[in-house]
């Protein structure tokens, strides 16, 4: 499994993408830009930029890790509201 360094907090769990071999660490990515403000110092916007620009768009082969978004009950909610019109 390929480990983005430093952010070992963030880690959620592991997933098994169908028809591959073996896991993925999965990260809670709005904890890595937390990670990112407080050890780096970043503002919040530097650090969804150095996330979504250095992080999450680095593909390192078929064991890069998947990056989840974490939702609420109410934010699942807003979006089927939005869905249905």
């Amino acid at each position: 499994m390929i480990k983005a360094d430093g952010f070992d907090e963030a880690i959620v769990g592991f997933a098994q993408m169908f028809g591959k071999d073996g896991f993925v660490i999965v990260y809670n990515a709005s904890k890595m830009v937390e990670i990112l403000m407080e050890r780096d110092e970043m503002t919040y916007e530097e650090a969804v930029e150095y996330f979504e620009y250095n992080i999450q768009g680095a593909y390192v082969g078929e064991n890069t890790p998947i990056y989840m978004f974490p939702a609420n009950l109410q934010t699942i909610e807003e979006l089927a509201e939005e869905l249905d019109g």
